[in-house]
């Protein structure tokens, strides 16, 4: 595949190199295609995930600014347990930057943390859409060259 032709142009060369395959070689690109697609499907099921918990992030921070200082409230040590507190410094929040590492920063900055993680994961997601998209139509159209060559190759009835 080289790198300077179109996508579009990779996706026919593509097929008219299917017609050539032997049915072995057709069987192993449409299982890889295959198996990539759903390796794809995956990583777009995390992606989703990864966004949702930094949209909820962000809309916490958000909500945490409009709560004065003092205010009582339950802090989540875990997803199922809290413990009574009271907000200090609402400026003030501490960010995980992801294997167990947090940072101090100003609210301004953590909401600014987040969009800019939800920005990148969406351009992923979108990048991954249009690879999963092609793998998928690649994948489809060895099944389709196969069972025609294996429809040639049974004897009529």
């Amino acid at each position: 595949m080289a790198s300077s032709r179109g996508a579009g142009s990779q996706q026919v060369i593509r097929t008219a190199d299917l017609d050539k395959m032997s049915l072995d070689q057709l069987k192993a690109v449409k299982e890889q295609a295959d198996i990539e697609v759903n390796l794809l499907q995956d990583s777009l099921n995390n992606i989703r995930t990864a966004t949702g918990r930094l949209e909820n992030a962000s809309a916490a921070l958000h909500d945490l600014s409009l709560r004065p200082q003092g205010k009582k409230m339950l802090v989540p040590l875990t997803a199922s347990l809290y413990v009574p507190g009271t907000l200090d410094d609402a400026d003030k929040v501490l960010v995980d930057i992801g294997t167990g590492y947090f940072v101090e920063k100003t609210m301004a900055e953590g909401k600014d943390y987040c969009e800019r993680k939800i920005n990148l994961l969406k351009s992923n997601f979108d990048q991954l859409i249009e690879v999963a998209s092609k793998k998928k139509t690649l994948a489809d159209e060895a099944g389709v060259v196969l069972q025609a060559k294996i429809k040639q190759l049974s004897p009529s009835s």
